[in-house]
């Protein structure tokens, strides 16, 4: 049998690394993208090839050497993104334009780039790794929420639109997980002038703290693993702590106001 292609985007490190291990070892061929070759001179868990997703350049360079040396390609998992964090009266316009870019039409650009190889091929799955908190409204981090669950709203169209190509599309959004995000988030500046300065600050320890005691990332991977090896995958799957997707629930039944007050007390605001 054919070894599998899975191409997963900012497959470097955190959660996108966890993934092409896991794959790795269930006998995917995975290859994995970086804006940056030369920042990982010793990486050998998996083959790293560089693409930036913002980039259409860069990712048509990508796919077309990737195809012309592999034939095919199965598997796109769009997990590049980056998190944000601040007032969104205060938040640059330029790293809000920089979290889309990157959360939102990077994940259109690959599955554009993708899309005419998998239709020629009449199969092929993509994989979006949105995030729980694109479901709801989080203070402090509603740029990311709403790169993410534009992103989760996208993926609803797309798959109706390329149902008859034999092409599988859908979400997976995890919770709260170990990794290095927080380092690479961008913070609005916590400024002591700023009106906004108590409760950021409090709302920011809060958000860094739930990365810290987030679950193991492999978690996510089985979760990938799973959808790979479903024959007609659900639109939406979620991967989190039991509190984390029971908020969604809640979040169905409760009245709006309800719900907005038990997010303003578990950020004690």
């Amino acid at each position: 049998m054919r070894q599998k292609i899975v191409l997963i985007t900012g497959g470097s490190s955190g959660i996108g690394r966890y993934i092409g291990l896991h794959l790795q070892s269930k006998g995917y061929k995975v290859f994995g993208t970086t804006r940056n070759l030369e920042n990982y001179p010793e990486f050998s868990d998996f083959q790293l090839i560089e693409l930036d997703v913002r980039d259409n350049t860069s990712i048509a360079r990508a796919l077309n050497d990737l195809i012309a040396s592999e034939g095919c390609l199965d598997v796109l998992i769009n997990n590049a993104g980056i998190g944000i964090t601040g007032p969104i009266e205060e938040t640059p316009e330029a790293e809000i334009k920089k979290v889309f870019d990157t959360n939102f039409h990077g994940p259109i650009n690959m599955a554009r780039a993708v899309l005419p190889q998998m239709r020629k091929q009449n199969s092929g799955l993509i994989i979006n790794i949105t995030s729980i908190a694109g479901y709801m409204g989080l203070p402090y981090r509603g740029i990311y929420s709403a790169s993410k669950g534009a992103l989760e709203l996208l993926t609803e169209a797309l798959r109706m639109e390329t149902k008859d190509f034999g092409i599988k599309i859908t979400n997976l959004a995890p919770g709260d997980f170990a990794t290095n995000i927080a380092a690479g988030r961008y913070h609005a500046p916590a400024n002591s002038d700023s009106p906004y300065y108590k409760s950021y600050s409090k709302s920011l320890a809060i958000i860094d703290d739930h990365v810290k005691e987030g679950q193991d990332p492999v978690k996510v991977a089985e979760m990938v693993f799973r959808i790979m090896n479903t024959k007609n995958p659900k639109v939406h799957y979620k991967v989190g702590s039991p509190m984390q997707k029971f908020s969604l629930v809640l979040k169905k039944i409760l009245p709006d106001k309800l719900y907005e007050r038990l997010l303003l007390n578990h950020y004690k605001l």
